[in-house]
């Protein structure tokens, strides 16, 4: 500043100088002419004799003007006008000078700040393991200063409904579209999210792609943003001015601000239309690229097909062909059909009447949920065992499913602990290492034999009396192959278990060859019409059941031993 200071006095003195310098220069030019005019007034006076006496005075005057004529050493104003002009010479190059040191102490300094950023950056690198890296190592950034408040977020929610025709066909999509901004104006992120245009209106989609861009940035490490939006509605919604009525609106502005609060500064603006005109262009590039993929998609969809169980047409992609049959059914049909077969502990076959084809694991996920799938192949697990050899865990929080040949035998182990006397009955769990009786079915009874448990306790389990007495009055049956309890619902009394066995529900004999080997009736008309109260109330217990576990709430779970066999039509 003192350097500014001494170069504005320089040049207010070299001002005065060259002003000093005029004036002199305008005096002696003034002196110059009067000398002229009064030489040529004296040769007038030689060319006229009468007028002798006027030139004599006109000498006179113009030797009193020289006489009397002031002298002006032109040396001493350029003297002083040099000395100036060096002096501010000399300063301007102090100033160019001082300007040099500074622009490169703010070079020297910007490289360490980058070189301190880059360093920070690598070690977090580093850190990143080894697969998040291979799915997300070209998407991350870091900013090199984040705490200036000059990032800014361009965010836009858009559906379909909004770019096509009246008369063209909407096929339900959406785009949430952000753009983070530096300083510079120079877009460090960009995001083109497609989502399903059901998900809500304006507002919804707006919201959800500022949830976007606010995740983003602080995924970035920026600590200081603007947000900025042409929606004034959402604007007084971040303000407080407004309060949303919807519980799922007003739960999705929470979860903004709550993201808001991470920042160390958040600014809300509110813009005109034009001023993001960038992130709009973003977000209608990606619902044309949507609504040029859907055309395609629904261009091979026109053909439709008649389901043979709902009789329904649907789009040939929403079929699906049985492997092996290639019998065609729609998704939601093959999926209670397969719902209903496993809640039942029944392996799901070809719903066609007359195929014994079983369906497959793959080729079902396509109409299937992963918890129906899960329970799928759990299925396909048991019915590889064969009943007689079905070991379950009597642990409560194993519960595992073993055979006969797959549980351990202490008594095989090099460190075992046991007796000789115990391996007769003595097994591990394969899953929780537990030891259990094999015999009686319930964790090991040290130093006491079968007998003396059995007797000691005559239902192994709490719930085994109160089962076999509710057994005893509904006149339920166990099968005789894998005891598994069966209750009569519905249908004739040719009952089929879930592990294949057939026999009689009245004496419990067994059919072979599809015919009875007693001579018990075949049906009950009460039983066929369903028509008495017992029957409406278990079909209303199973479909209660359903509803509660439907796998459309993703908790869908089939019970062990639950069974409702309705017999053959």
């Amino acid at each position: 500043m003192a350097g500014d200071d001494g170069l504005t006095a320089l040049h207010e003195q070299a001002a005065l100088a060259s002003s000093a310098a005029v004036s002199a220069s305008d005096l002696e030019f003034a002196f110059q002419l009067q000398v002229s005019e009064a030489i040529q007034a004296s040769l007038r006076a030689n060319s006229n004799p009468s007028s002798s006496s006027s030139s004599a005075a006109a000498a006179a005057v113009a030797s009193s003007l020289f006489q009397y004529a002031p002298v002006v050493e032109p040396s001493d104003v350029a003297y002083a006008i040099a000395v100036h002009a060096a002096d501010l010479a000399r300063a301007e190059e102090d100033r160019l000078e001082a300007q040099g040191l500074l622009a490169a102490h703010a070079q020297a300094a910007a490289t360490v700040r980058i070189a301190a950023h880059d360093a920070v950056f690598a070690r977090e690198l580093a850190s990143i393991p080894e697969d998040q890296w291979a799915r997300d190592g070209d998407n991350i950034e870091r900013p090199l200063d984040p705490t200036k408040p000059l990032f800014r977020v361009f965010f836009k929610g858009l559906s379909s409904k909004g770019v096509v025709g009246p008369r063209d066909r909407d096929p339900g999509v959406a785009v949430l579209a952000v753009a983070l901004a530096d300083q510079q104006g120079n877009v460090v992120l960009r995001i083109q999210k497609p989502v399903e245009a059901s998900v809500g209106g304006r507002m919804t989609l707006e919201v959800m792609a500022l949830t976007e861009g606010l995740e983003a940035a602080f995924g970035l490490g920026i600590q200081s943003i603007k947000i900025v939006t042409d929606y004034r509605v959402l604007y007084n919604h971040l303000l407080g001015i407004w309060r949303p009525t919807q519980k799922k609106l007003a739960d999705m502005i929470d979860q903004v601000l709550s993201v808001r609060k991470k920042f160390k500064q958040c600014e809300v603006l509110f813009v005109e239309r034009r001023q993001i005109d960038y992130v709009m262009k973003l977000a209608r590039e990606s619902v044309e690229s949507q609504l040029a993929e859907a055309i395609t998609v629904h261009a091979g969809m026109d053909m439709r097909e008649n389901c043979a169980i709902c009789l329904e047409d649907t789009d040939v992609s929403k079929i699906h062909a049985v492997e092996g049959c290639a019998h065609r059914f729609c998704f939601s049909c093959m999926k209670e059909h397969v719902k209903v077969k496993l809640l039942h502990g029944m392996l799901p076959a070809c719903p066609q009447d007359g195929c014994t084809k079983q369906l497959t694991v793959e080729g079902s996920k396509v109409f299937l949920s992963p918890r129906l799938l899960g329970i799928m192949v759990q299925r396909i697990r048991e019915a590889q065992i064969p009943p007689a050899q079905k070991i379950y865990c009597p642990y409560p929080k194993c519960s595992a499913l073993m055979s006969l040949s797959d549980v351990i035998q202490p008594m095989q182990e090099s460190c075992s602990k046991y007796t000789v006397a115990d391996s007769a009955t003595l097994r591990k769990c394969v899953k929780c290492r537990g030891s259990f009786c094999i015999s009686c079915r319930v964790p090991w009874h040290d130093r006491m034999t079968c007998h003396d448990y059995k007797m000691m306790h005559p239902h192994a389990h709490s719930g085994d009396a109160k089962l076999e007495n509710l057994a005893e009055r509904r006149l339920w049956r166990k099968c005789v192959k894998c005891q598994h309890m069966i209750e009569l619902a519905e249908g004739c009394y040719h009952m089929t278990c879930v592990c294949g066995y057939e026999f009689c529900y009245t004496c419990g004999k067994e059919w072979k060859a599809k015919k009875p080997t007693c001579s018990c009736p075949l049906w009950d008309e009460h039983n066929i019409i369903c028509n008495d109260l017992r029957a409406n109330v278990v079909r209303e217990n199973i479909q209660e059941y359903e509803d509660e576990y439907d796998d459309d709430e993703d908790d869908y779970y089939v019970q062990e031993g639950a069974h409702h066999n309705q017999g053959f039509q």
